[in-house]
């Protein structure tokens, strides 16, 4: 009742024209039976408004889990009333998604631009048979494997991954049953999948460090005339193989220039292939830049290099069907 009193104060701070069916010529008796009327109607209609909401709340705040580990967490219902459910089903989904995108492929490519995505998992958990939940807020556990004892998945688990082109998501969707006079009750959340190093198919080998040499015969691009006539040099080495968990490491070293250095940068680049047809249509896009140095840097001192990736943005380099992403650095 507090509140349809709010209502009726607002309204008289407003134009009366807003609210005619309670105003009467009568007089004040008459408006105030008019004006009960009309809040016993507003009360009634607003008790046909019933709130109900469900959301997945994972065990694991980063969302984060291993797949030979059990995916935890609750579903949580906010009701205002019981209702009836003709079960509760939580449904896992993942699936290589692939696009192609206007410039690197032809015009029929990029007409049919959406292509059919990759499956990699797809089960049904049943979490709760038909019954009742009740009002106010129920929590219900859930937990289930990615990959059971003895099943083979459709395709690989690879690990997440959102790219521009390519896409790989791992997604929980649970849906609660009405029956068909009411409608189902649904909520989705993304879980990331990473690997461990141990649970890799082949180990990795020590890191591949990588020898590197950069002069004025190597740019492709034009150069200042102080350049090409005085020349420079950069050497280092750098570590090629890596888990997403470790950073690139290396060093440079400076060891001459014919001008003062402004920044020395490195940028890390990822190449995502789709194979359209009979063309394969890549794309390559810049993810992160990395400051190795900042000024003139002084000749011959060893530079380190050290860059963290971003973990949603890259992955191991993959080979899924049509699709295929590895990443490289230049500076």
């Amino acid at each position: 009742m507090r509140l349809i009193n709010r209502i009726f104060a607002e309204l008289n701070k407003t134009d009366s024209n807003l609210w005619p069916v309670l105003q009467t010529n009568t007089g004040d008796n008459s408006s105030d039976r008019s004006r009960g009327f009309c809040a016993q109607q507003l009360c009634s209609s607003l008790s046909f408004f019933v709130v109900m909401s469900v959301v997945i709340k994972l065990s694991r705040s980063n969302r984060i889990y291993r797949p030979n580990e059990a995916v935890q967490g609750k579903i949580v219902t906010k009701l205002s009333s019981s209702i009836s459910h003709e079960g509760i089903r939580l449904n896992v989904n993942a699936s290589v998604n692939l696009q192609v995108r206007g410039g690197s492929a032809g015009v029929i490519e990029s007409i049919y631009g959406v292509i059919k995505p990759i499956p990699i998992l797809n089960k049904t958990v049943e979490v709760l048979k038909s019954g009742k939940i009740s009002s106010g807020t129920t929590e219900i556990p859930f937990s289930f494997m990615l990959k059971d004892p003895g099943e083979e998945p459709l395709e690989k688990l690879y690990e997440t991954y959102h790219g521009g082109d390519i896409s790989i998501q791992y997604l929980a969707s649970v849906d609660i049953s009405r029956g068909y006079l009411h409608k189902s009750l649904s909520a989705t959340v993304e879980f990331i999948i990473e690997s461990e190093k141990e649970n890799l198919p082949e180990k990795p080998i020590s890191p591949e460090v990588v020898m590197f040499y950069i002069t004025q015969d190597t740019q492709r691009h034009s150069l200042l005339p102080e350049l090409k006539s005085g020349g420079f040099r950069v050497s280092g080495k750098i570590c090629t193989l890596c888990s997403l968990s470790d950073p690139i490491e290396g060093e440079l070293t400076v060891e001459a220039s014919a001008v003062p250095i402004q920044s020395i940068d490195m940028h890390l680049l990822r190449v995502e292939s789709i194979l359209v047809g009979e063309k394969i249509a890549t794309e390559s896009s810049l993810i992160q830049t990395t400051q190795i140095a900042d000024g003139d840097v002084c000749r011959g001192m060893a530079l380190p290099i050290y860059s963290i990736l971003p973990r949603l943005l890259t992955c191991p380099s993959i080979f899924a069907g049509d699709a295929e992403v590895f990443a490289y650095v230049n500076g």
